[in-house]
């Protein structure tokens, strides 16, 4: 089945070309003044408090279960060398909701004009 390329009033629609950009055309650069910016130290803070409050048992992990509001200690059968039992699955989940936090933070002082 042979498509046409007829328009809505029967004209031929000529094909476009799309030029491809060549491999010089693209500039990626690293910029350095995010470092210590306030947005990243919005990052580094939310990430590590929330890290922290998994380590320390302050916030639901692996081996602190939440159970209503309290935190109760359950067996953990993921294995860990930390005398905590703070395991690989509790880091990204807290490392997640610490940047999720971190980025609330950042698009609400920008929202109101504060950053």
């Amino acid at each position: 089945m042979a498509l046409s390329m007829k328009s809505c009033s029967g004209r031929v629609a000529a094909p476009r070309q799309v030029a491809k950009a060549g491999r010089k055309a693209v500039v990626v650069r690293a910029d350095g003044a995010f470092i210590g910016s306030t947005t990243n130290i919005i990052m580094v803070a939310s990430t590590t408090l929330c890290l922290a409050a998994a380590k320390f048992g302050l916030a639901p992990s692996a081996k602190m279960g939440a159970v209503g509001l309290k935190l109760t200690e359950r067996p953990v059968d993921l294995l860990s060398n930390d005398p905590s039992g703070f395991t690989a699955a509790d880091t990204l989940a807290m490392g997640a909701a610490g940047h999720g936090i971190g980025i609330g933070i950042v698009l609400g002082l920008k929202g109101i004009g504060a950053l």
